[in-house]
């Protein structure tokens, strides 16, 4: 039976670190459902040198998105924060939440070179919102603004050694970035169980993408998030399937170069309801 919704995250299109190099590769993923969400960082979109690379991508993904019968949905990321204006979905009637995952973290990538910058952009159009209790989507907006206003580093390369040493430089170097890494992967369920309580408390699971550590953690008082990791190696892929009446997790396999649904990982029973997919707010 296919999938409702299907959903997956931090393609990373373009980028010489994805091993999605043809947007065919993600073809299968749409043949046995009947919409599939990319759930940010499909592809960046952010200020580089070279404007047509970017216009290219774009593209890229509309003519991707426009081959297949199967609706195809882009929400935002913190890499392509302006390729749609959705930055979140409500699904399920309200028991799953949907979002890329940066909004978990102030300064956006605290693990990057540009964490110090990202944090100052975020405060200050967060100060412009006019309410003192911003809504979740206000927030994801100023988000979005912030990363709007952060150029790519070594994504924008297209040299292979300056892109290596680029990657190095801005991910994993000084040696303390690695524990800036494993101190934001050991705090995402905490943050996302945060997250769901301030502005979301009668939804139980929270999908995200973001920080490329697929997993599934069960929360104490019975809340799920989900992590569907990232089409970047050494990182695992997982998927969300949506159906009627529950949620399946489940690998994403990779036959020679193309991407298939795996075996489920695990699943969630989901209250009976209507198909009900609503922006959030």
């Amino acid at each position: 039976m296919s999938a409702k919704l299907r959903i997956i995250s931090d393609i990373h299109y373009g980028d010489r670190a994805s091993a999605v190099h043809r947007l065919e590769q993600l073809a299968p993923l749409a043949d046995d459902t009947t919409s599939l969400i990319c759930n940010g960082d499909t592809t960046d979109t952010r200020p580089e040198p070279d404007h047509d690379a970017v216009n290219q991508r774009r593209a890229d993904l509309t003519s991707f998105a426009q081959a297949y019968s199967t609706p195809v949905q882009f929400l935002t990321g913190n890499h392509d924060p302006d390729i749609s204006e959705v930055h979140s979905l409500d699904l399920a009637e309200g028991q799953v939440l949907l979002t890329h995952g940066d909004i978990l973290y102030h300064n956006i990538v605290p693990w990057g070179q540009d964490a110090a910058l990202a944090d100052q952009l975020v405060q200050h159009f967060q100060d412009e919102l006019a309410s003192t209790q911003p809504t979740f989507n206000e927030l994801l907006i100023a988000h979005r603004r912030a990363a709007r206003d952060i150029p790519q580093r070594h994504q924008a390369d297209k040299h292979g050694l300056k892109y290596l040493a680029g990657f190095i430089t801005d991910t994993i170097w000084p040696p303390t970035r690695i524990l800036r890494i494993l101190k934001a992967w050991r705090e995402f369920p905490h943050r996302g169980q945060k997250l769901l309580q301030t502005h979301r408390p009668e939804a139980r699971i929270l999908i995200c993408g973001h920080t490329h550590r697929p997993g599934i953690w069960r929360r104490p008082n019975g809340q799920i998030l989900i992590n569907t990791g990232s089409f970047c190696p050494p990182s695992g892929q997982l998927m969300v399937d949506l159906k009627e009446d529950r949620l399946l997790v489940r690998k994403v396999l990779r036959k020679q170069q193309d991407y298939h649904p795996g075996k489920i990982v695990t699943q969630f029973p989901l209250t009976p309801r209507k198909p009900s997919v609503t922006p959030s707010s």
